[in-house]
C-alpha cells in the first residue's frame, strides 16, 4: 500500500475552539509539527494552514482546514488536487466519541460515524478510501450531551490521556508514511505494558 503524503488534522478554527475535544485532530498535527520543528502558514488557496515536515525520511504535508469542521472536505480536496496526492495517501486525524481518552486507532476506509469532517470529505470524494487516525475523546453517556461534550474542553486526566495517545500515534507514523500500516496499527493498538 502507498505511504502517506498528506496528514490532515480536523478541527474548528479560532481561539475559542483551541483546546476543545472536537479539535483533537488539530492537537495531533500541532504536536507533530512541534516535534518535527515545522511551522504552519496560512495558505488561502487551500482554505487552511499548511506545513511540510520530514517523517521516516519522506516529505509529508500537514494541513489544518480553516473551513470549520462541517466543510473540511473543501480544504482536504483542494490540497489533494494541488499537490496531486491520492485519497489513499491521505490521513485524516479526528476526534472519536466511541474510543476512550488515551486511545488512538488507525483505520482505512469505512463510514463517517457521524463525524462531520469525515462526512464532508467523503461527500466531495464520493468514497471513504483514505486513512483515519481516530483520537479517543470518550462519550458523555447520552446523545443529547454530545454537542456540548465535543465542543467543551477536556478536563483533568482526559486531556493528559488524549495527549499521550497523540504521542503514541506520532511514534508509529514513520511506519505508516513508509506504507507499513499493518505494523503501525499493531504497535499503536497494542496496550502499553
Amino acid at each position: 500500500m502507498a505511504g502517506l503524503r498528506l496528514i490532515v488534522g480536523l478541527g474548528n478554527p479560532g481561539p475559542e475552539h483551541t483546546r476543545t475535544r472536537h479539535n483533537a485532530g488539530f492537537w495531533f498535527v500541532d504536536a507533530l509539527a512541534e516535534r518535527l520543528g515545522g511551522r504552519f502558514n496560512v495558505d488561502a488557496k487551500l482554505f487552511g494552514s499548511t506545513c511540510k515536515v520530514m517523517i521516516g525520511g519522506e516529505p509529508v504535508w500537514l494541513l489544518k482546514p480553516a473551513t470549520f469542521m462541517n466543510l473540511s472536505g473543501k480544504s482536504v480536496t483542494a490540497a489533494q488536487r494541488f499537490w496531486k496526492i491520492e485519497p489513499e495517501e491521505t490521513l485524516l486525524a479526528h476526534d472519536e466519541l466511541d474510543l476512550a481518552p488515551g486511545t488512538a486507532r488507525l483505520k482505512f476506509d469505512g463510514g463517517h460515524g457521524g463525524q462531520n469532517g469525515l462526512r464532508d470529505t467523503m461527500r466531495l470524494l464520493g468514497h471513504g478510501r483514505f486513512h483515519r487516525l481516530r483520537v479517543g475523546i470518550g462519550h458523555p453517556g447520552h446523545k443529547d450531551l454530545v454537542t456540548p461534550w465535543v465542543l467543551g474542553r477536556a478536563k483533568g486526566d482526559d486531556e493528559t490521556l488524549i495527549l499521550r495517545a497523540i504521542d503514541d500515534a506520532i511514534d508509529v507514523l514513520p511506519l505508516a508514511v513508509n506504507g507499513d500500516f499493518n505494523e503501525a496499527m499493531k504497535r499503536l493498538h497494542t496496550p502499553r505494558p
